[in-house]
């Protein structure tokens, strides 16, 4: 698969009304005080819950240089490179996927800047699963959310995962709350985010997620919630509390091997 958009055309496999709402956004990846501050401020969460996920999946101590070496990280729907940059850092071989193709250069020119080697391309999760691409990882972060058909977005995901390979999948949980938070409060109230970003009605609970995940061919292994505390002004990873932004963990069965 190169690096330069695929000869299939997306349309059909992703909702282009959502990539607009992305492409529209994308020169402001990297400023945290822009478009995507909510998700600049979340992103030590985030961070740290992969870091663990994948260290005690792949026997990796954190603290080691370069924990992750040999091991192949996607991460689809990267945007700007939030996760992938740290992923590349940590000594990963990253990949990293988006299907709005302005999103890409912004990522490539902050890797090359920060002087990261990191694959970007211009891709959905099914384009890549068609070339027969294969991770060890799969960050599938703020994503689901987005496109379409789910199953088929995250069979596809299932599809790019190793025997034994990890997926990490976020969203947005779908109750009264999320919607006071993430769309009254980020979109009307904050103006952390423009109107319209998300759709409530796209939101999956977290039993819909695990149902999906399992009926994609994957074992769910674990859940908890990403929590906003608006007195620190930060954001801390919770065992019970999954009401709006929460996150999952899944293995492919089958025992992992190095490639």
């Amino acid at each position: 698969m190169s690096a330069t958009s695929p000869a299939e055309p997306l349309t059909g496999r992703i909702d282009p009304a959502e990539v607009a709402k992305f492409e529209a956004m994308a020169a402001e990846w990297w400023d945290p005080n822009g478009k995507f501050k909510p998700l600049h401020m979340l992103n030590p969460c985030r961070l740290d819950y992969v870091i663990d996920q994948v260290s005690a999946e792949f026997g990796r101590d954190p603290t080691a240089p370069l924990p992750f070496a040999g091991l192949r990280v996607l991460d689809i729907g990267c945007g700007g490179g939030l996760l992938s940059e740290p992923m590349a850092r940590l000594g990963a071989a990253v990949v990293g996927a988006d299907a709005a193709a302005r999103n890409i250069p912004v990522a490539r020119l902050h890797a090359e800047q920060s002087g990261l080697a990191i694959d970007y391309r211009h891709a959905t999760a099914e384009d890549l699963a068609t070339a027969g691409e294969r991770f060890d990882v799969v960050l599938n972060m703020e994503v689901v959310e987005h496109v379409p058909d789910p199953l088929a977005y995250l069979s596809a995901c299932q599809t790019l995962l190793r025997p034994g390979g990890l997926m990490i999948c976020s969203t947005l949980n779908r109750n009264a709350r999320s919607f006071a938070m993430a769309i009254i409060g980020a979109e009307h109230v904050m103006r952390w985010l423009p109107k319209g970003t998300h759709d409530w009605r796209r939101f999956i609970t977290p039993d819909e997620l695990f149902a999906l995940i399992e009926r994609a061919g994957l074992t769910p292994v674990d859940r908890k919630g990403f929590v906003f505390n608006p007195v620190t002004w930060s954001w801390r990873v919770s065992d019970r509390d999954l009401a709006v932004n929460y996150v999952t963990a899944s293995t492919k069965p089958g025992s992992w091997a190095p490639a």
